[in-house]
């Protein structure tokens, strides 16, 4: 709806003080000719002249904020547009206020700020993760001042389009697709004469709608829901065709009206939605060409605006069977418009039309693009000169934040291929500075469809931290310069854990006790409580993995995983590791077989601990904290085998897992008389269309917890529910819940939950808001025990769900397993476990590590000989404080 307020309000007006007519008057000749620049001086002069005057400061802030807009100074826009409204009020012009609110709210929603913009046009938020699946959207009243409310009043339908059109792009950018539509829906019903703009943003939103649905049934279909599958699989093709109606729809209107620019974004979303949906036939090849050839004529004909700068870029770039990512951060396969320099003619005019428009937004943009075209083509003296007149313009009052890290980014490579290494990582370290500044904005807004996190922040933090471990081999280098480079790749890489968390969860929830403090001071401050202790990070990079090892004030180690047995190249491949813990952990969930064959864990123990045994000897080191990157998050360390001491690792060392030291908060608790919620299901069940087996072991498994911990309160069968669960933590402080239930963890949050009694689910969404609604922090939860988990195979997404989970659901602990083990093996190893974790001298691990080696050691006790196969026990791990 970036169209709204440009074309419903977007005529610059005149006061009729006769102080300040005539600069007024001059201010606005000289913007309606595209001088800005000249008219924010005569409105500023204005200003000055008659500032004690709100009916004429009103009029003048109003225009000055347009003239801010067309320049892209969007902070002076918004003191203009708060002036406005005051100025507004003051004479008590309210219609007016209401305008202004929403065209503030527009300002805000084209910063990536959509909460603010909901707050100017409604006054109130809708939480989508407190919305039943039953009612997907839902009537929120506006406040009485909100500028929906006051167009409503003053029966305004050009505002009310406004407010409504606007509030609907902020709820679609905030993923709530259902709201979004619902919202423009009531804003088409107002008049049909804005209807262009208005069924333009039902397009974007119906499409998506669509890609999200897509995503959805990847995800059913790997977690086993065909029925699901196949019905978001249809409902996804359904928004697609919505979406390619109201754009057409869109186009026919503009057309009509003689609206040009609308008429030109509306053939760009037809012309994108035809390529991003190309495997779906939604458009045929005929109407493809039809469409792309109207495109280039209206965008010739078209006046020198952002529109038609962006336009030209979209047409560059477009590509017949695009994915939605992003066209700068690789270089596309087929361009469509590849012939006679058609693309290299669209770029070059975008970066002529944007010197025209002094807006350095656009500036910054079109020569980005060009550069990156250069890039492309190996011509890299073309592509730095334009790169670096993209970064100057996007740095300028830093106008342009989303997009100057990817300028940054773009030299960077450029400075590689030209082997200029410490320009290199300079560029790679100033992109991945602006984009820590900014990753909020970005992971939480549309995560789902519009930000492909694996296509932006994983690349360029993978790449700064491999180009900084490169360094390490150049030349000499003194043990000082090791010891800064190696800080740095830590924190790159601790950041890109916490994005992925975050692009995960879809909000700021998960970084709410984030530590502000960077890695290597984390293990400064606590060298007491972790002088046993060494952490394990590993990073997984396009071609090889390294493990950095950190010990408390001790320098950090790197080595990359080689295989000493590989002839020739002994690092290990990305893929050749891959393999061998796909290997690792499908002969650990093979429980069938009486004897493990050690021959995988043993091979992964060298290359992964052995290359530091002389740092973490067991004399000094009892606890391995492991900070897993992708694949290796799946797979339980504890079951590495060392060959040569004829063990497990986890029979040397307890083993705890956290995606992020900066999320855990290491903390020794009493644990004697704490109370316990028992949750536990163990009649059979089906979730959408999904069966669940029966759990014949929770019984006995319940029955353990109960006897150890006397001050319980169970919930099992028919009595767990989301409701019963969320009264008990309501009225009582439980600091232990273990749940025996089964437990899936998809590759996105609404495939992860819990199963609970009567067919019904809790959504990782309710238990956050369960778990958040306790009253202080010593109601929190200490330790959340989860034991029949099952995560989506093959996919580090849905394994990053389970290592979240605790954190995002505000617990310090939380002990799960990365499998579901359906036998009696498990209601042995709690007893054991929470027998020790009563022991206070005992860490949360080293409680684990002991029930572990009682099941290793089975043929040895009264307790059923196969439970030696770490299938039985490898599978349940610490997240979080380990202590």
């Amino acid at each position: 709806m970036t169209l709204v307020i440009s074309l419903l309000f977007g005529q610059v007006v005149s006061a009729q003080t006769p102080n300040v007519n005539a600069l007024i008057e001059q201010g606005i000749k000289d913007y309606n000719t595209g001088n800005f620049l000249n008219a924010i001086k005569s409105w500023q002069e204005a200003l000055k002249q008659d500032k004690n005057n709100p009916s004429v400061t009103a009029v003048v802030n109003e225009n000055l904020a347009r003239a801010y807009q067309q320049i892209g100074e969007n902070k002076a826009a918004i003191v203009s547009l708060s002036a406005a409204i005051r100025d507004y009020d003051a004479v008590k012009n309210i219609q007016q206020v209401g305008r202004m609110k929403s065209e503030l709210a527009q300002v805000y929603s084209n910063l990536g700020q959509p909460r603010k913009a909901i707050a100017l046009l409604c006054g109130q938020l809708l939480d989508k993760s407190k919305i039943s699946p039953n009612q997907p959207s839902q009537e929120i009243k506006c406040t009485p001042e909100s500028a929906e409310q006051i167009a409503t009043k003053y029966n305004d339908k050009r505002g009310q389009v406004a407010a409504l059109g606007i509030l609907g792009e902020a709820y679609r950018s905030l993923g709530n697709y259902d709201q979004a539509i619902k919202y423009l829906d009531t804003a088409k019903q107002v008049s049909p004469e804005y209807n262009f703009l208005v069924l333009n943003s039902l397009g974007n939103a119906y499409k998506s709608r669509g890609q999200l649905r897509d995503l959805q049934a990847d995800s059913a279909d790997k977690a086993g829901l065909s029925s699901k599958k196949e019905e978001f699989f249809k409902k996804s093709q359904e928004d697609y065709r919505k979406a390619h109606q109201y754009f057409q729809n869109s186009i026919k209107f503009a057309r009509n009206q003689k609206q040009s620019l609308a008429e030109m974004r509306g053939l760009l979303n037809l012309i994108q939605l035809a390529s991003q949906t190309n495997k779906y036939e939604i458009i045929d090849d005929q109407e493809f060409n039809k469409n792309l050839k109207y495109a280039l004529v209206v965008l010739e004909n078209l006046p020198d605006s952002a529109t038609k700068v962006y336009g030209a870029i979209d047409l560059a770039y477009l590509q017949r069977d695009a994915k939605g990512t992003s066209p700068f951060t690789s270089c596309p396969n087929q361009l469509v418009l590849s012939g006679n320099n058609e693309s290299l003619n669209l770029l070059e005019n975008a970066v002529l039309t944007s010197k025209k428009l002094p807006d350095n937004r656009l500036i910054s943009y079109a020569n980005g693009a060009l550069g990156h075209y250069w890039e492309c083509r190996s011509d890299y003296e073309k592509a730095l000169k334009y790169t670096q007149t993209a970064i100057v313009a996007a740095d300028h009052k830093m106008s342009a934040k989303d997009s100057l890290y990817l300028w940054e980014w773009q030299a960077g490579r450029i400075l590689d291929q030209q082997s200029r290494k410490e320009e290199e990582i300079a560029s790679y370290q100033r992109a991945f500075d602006i984009l820590e500044d900014i990753r909020s904005n970005i992971l939480t807004a549309e995560r789902d469809v519009q930000f492909d996190f694996r296509d932006v922040v994983q690349p360029l933090y993978q790449t700064l931290a491999q180009s900084r471990l490169d360094l390490l081999g150049i030349g000499a280098i003194t043990d000082e310069q090791r010891a800064k480079e190696l800080s740095k790749v830590v924190n790159t890489i601790d950041a890109l854990k916490l994005a992925e968390l975050q692009n995960y969860f879809g909000n700021d929830c998960i970084l709410s006790a984030l530590n502000p403090k960077q890695v290597g001071e984390i293990l400064k401050d606590n060298s007491v409580a972790f002088q046993n202790t060494a952490f394990l990070s590993s990073i997984i990079l396009k071609d090889k993995t390294g493990i950095l090892l950190q010990l408390p004030n001790q320098i950090t180690k790197f080595k990359w995983i080689e295989d000493p047995n590989q002839e020739g190249d002994k690092i290990v491949s990305r893929d050749g590791l891959e393999k061998k813990i796909t290997e690792f952990r499908k002969g650990l969930i093979t429980t069938g077989k009486i004897n493990y064959d050690k021959t995988t864990a043993a091979q992964l123990y060298d290359w992964i601990i052995r290359p530091f045994a002389e740092d973490i000897k067991p004399d000094k080191i009892k606890t391995l904290v492991f900070i897993q990157d992708e694949f290796l998050r799946s797979v339980p360390m504890a079951a590495l085998y060392d060959h040569q001491e004829k063990k497990y690792l986890v029979e040397t060392y307890a083993v705890a897992t956290t995606p992020s030291l900066r999320l855990t908060a290491p903390k020794v608790s009493y644990r004697r008389q704490q109370k316990t919620l028992i949750l536990g299901l163990t009649k059979e069940s089906k979730i959408d269309g999904k069966s669940f087996n029966q759990l014949s072991w929770v019984p006995k498994e319940v029955s353990v917890v109960e006897s150890i911990f006397p001050n319980h309160t169970a919930l099992i069968d028919d009595n767990f529910s989301t409701e019963s669960f969320g009264q008990k933590l309501e009225k009582t402080t439980y600091p232990i819940v273990h749940i025996a239930s089964h437990a899936q963890f998809g590759i996105i949050p609404e495939d992860t939950f819990i199963v609970t009694g009567q067919n019904q689910k809790l959504t990782i969404s309710q238990l956050e808001n369960s778990l958040r609604n306790l009253n202080s922090k010593s109601d929190s939860v200490e330790l959340l025990t989860l034991t029949a988990c099952k995560t989506a195979v093959g996919d580090d997404r849905s394994t990053l769900g389970l290592a979240g989970v605790a954190l995002q659901v505000g617990v310090k602990s939380a002990i799960a397993s990365l499998w579901s083990i359906q036998d009696d093996s498990t209601s042995e190893l709690v007893k054991t476990f929470y027998t020790n974790y009563r022991n206070d001298g005992m860490s949360i691990a080293q409680a684990l590590q002991t029930a572990q080696m009682r099941m290793i050691n089975a043929k040895k006790l009264p307790i059923n000989d196969k439970y030696d196969h770490p299938g039985y026990w490898a599978a349940m791990i610490v997240i979080g404080n380990w202590l």
